[in-house]
């Protein structure tokens, strides 16, 4: 017990250091600037908002995906990724996504959100499978992100039996995440993937999760194995909170005219029963600013309007389900 006190106390203790000197660096930066700090004024999001199961959190339906092919986890674009950060907060977004392996993405939301940490709804990832490699990634996010705690954090892309083995091994990454949350470095624990459906439901069968991340798209049903028959009745059943990935896959549902726009997309993902909101990804500031016009504008689309986007993508369903070959 001594030694989980003590990395937590180092933990919190590195973190505020880290604070200490990056008001520093700014307030020397500002005494030689001729101009005033630019701050940021978060407005109450217009977005409807949907309790995130028995997280008991309610948040905007859209929330910012902090990686893809974005700035956000680009090396290189910080001036162009906090754009996108500030603009997200001024847009009332307050569900950001990250992970330990999206490059510099933690990295950049750490120069943005410490000041609105208690605005904000805050994830991050592990892709370890081990308790002590999971423990590795989690300290390396909390001084990235320059805070004491995650709202949420997840078992990124499990994808195979093997990996759900390790991950409720004796020493696996689940000792990691029950330990973190006792000591209250995470709110919620989550289980994310996008490969294989039935090992989402069953780590959901396993274990209490708060919440997963999983693709839900119109693409996705005409797939052997979709997720949206095989993972929401559990999730339902358990009251876990549902984050919807992959939803435009990437933009590809817009080419050949497979769907129309956004709308579309990002109705059809909201509007499966069970969801409780989505991440998604943006280029550019003009891309996040649409997305928040399309979450603005939701309505639960009806059933036949469901059913048709699906005839929609059914001649283009592999195309737009590549992702879940990732492993």
């Amino acid at each position: 017990m001594k030694r989980k006190t003590t990395r937590r106390k180092f933990l919190v203790t590195s973190v505020a250091a880290a604070g200490t000197v990056v008001g520093c660096s700014a307030l020397a930066r500002n005494q030689t600037s001729t101009s005033a700090p630019s701050s940021i004024a978060m407005t109450p999001a217009s977005m409807p908002e949907r309790v995130l199961g028995k997280t008991g959190i309610s948040l905007p339906i859209f929330g910012l995906g902090c990686a893809g092919q974005t700035p956000l986890s680009k090396e290189g674009q910080e001036a162009a990724a906090v754009a996108i950060l500030e603009r997200a907060l001024e847009l009332g977004i307050r569900y950001f996504d990250t992970a330990a392996e999206y490059g510099p993405s933690e990295d950049y939301l750490g120069k943005v959100l410490p000041a609105y940490r208690d605005k904000i709804y805050l994830a991050s990832k592990t892709h370890a499978r081990d308790r002590d490699g999971a423990w590795r990634h989690l300290e390396r996010s909390l001084k990235r992100l320059k805070t004491d705690h995650l709202d949420a954090w997840q078992l990124h892309h499990v994808s195979l039996p093997g990996e759900i083995e390790q991950i409720f091994s004796k020493t696996g990454a689940i000792k990691a995440v029950e330990e973190a949350k006792a000591q209250k470095l995470i709110r919620f624990a989550g289980i994310s993937g996008h490969h294989e459906p039935d090992i989402i439901a069953e780590g959901l069968r396993r274990y209490p999760f708060d919440t997963t991340l999983i693709c839900v798209n119109a693409a996705d049903t005409h797939h052997p194995r979709p997720f949206i028959p095989t993972v929401m009745p559990v999730a339902r059943e358990k009251n876990v909170g549902v984050i919807a990935m992959k939803v435009p896959a990437y933009g590809r549902l817009f080419k050949n005219n497979v769907l129309d726009g956004m709308q579309q997309a990002m109705g059809y993902s909201l509007s499966v029963a069970g969801v409780h909101c989505c991440v998604i990804a943006a280029e550019t500031v003009e891309q996040l600013e649409s997305n928040v016009k399309v979450a603005q504008a939701f309505k639960p689309l009806s059933e036949a309007e469901m059913t048709a986007i699906e005839q929609r993508t059914a001649i283009a369903w592999q195309e737009n389900t590549f992702f879940r070959a990732w492993t």
